[in-house]
């Protein structure tokens, strides 16, 4: 986080106060990316049990959603509604099987970037402006590796994002101690 400021247009309390704010925040960075590289499992575990909450909420929402969608068509809400009970199952069954809900996190995400490459790919034939033909090629056939490495290997997968966003959280918080605004005495002069 990087915060550029002219010493002479905000006060020394902000000024320190952003400080404050960036020191904090790194040594946490630092913190959360040693505690993910030396517990690897109870990082996953945790991030399962995230995982598994997110879909409780998620299908609640559907439900709810189902049953005030007034202006849908009763097929539309019954269906909202079945989508609805199916993930809050999903979700309750993550809560208490988190390591097989990782599996299941790594492969929606796989499909996930198995759809995007696949759209970029579309994209070119459909006339599609957007980006350079070249980087389209390029991002459609990335997203469709990872997409397919992610689905073929889960677990590997899923602790090669933990090892790499560990490095890069310690990496981003050490940097940010790199770019504090100097200390201004907040006295009066």
């Amino acid at each position: 986080m990087t915060f550029a400021i002219n010493v002479r247009q905000y006060p020394a309390e902000l000024i320190n106060m952003v400080r404050t704010t960036i020191i904090v925040t790194s040594i946490l960075g630092i913190a959360l990316g040693v505690a993910i590289l030396v517990w690897p499992k109870a990082t996953l575990h945790v991030a399962a049990l995230l995982f598994g909450l997110s879909l409780i909420f998620t299908g609640l929402m559907r439900i709810y959603q189902a049953a005030v969608a007034s202006f849908l068509s009763a097929g539309w809400r019954i269906l909202l509604g079945v989508l609805g009970v199916a993930i809050l199952a999903v979700g309750i069954v993550a809560l208490f099987h988190p390591a097989e809900s990782l599996y299941l996190l790594a492969v929606f995400i796989g499909v996930g970037w198995l759809m995007q490459g696949v759209g970029e790919l579309f994209a070119i034939g459909s006339g599609a402006k957007h980006a350079p033909t070249a980087l389209l090629v390029l991002s459609g056939i990335i997203s469709i590796i990872a997409g397919v490495v992610m689905i073929a290997m889960p677990g590997l997968a899923l602790v090669t994002f933990l090892w790499v966003g560990a490095i890069m959280l310690i990496a981003v918080s050490i940097a940010s101690l790199f770019t504090l605004p100097k200390k201004v005495d907040a006295t009066p002069e």
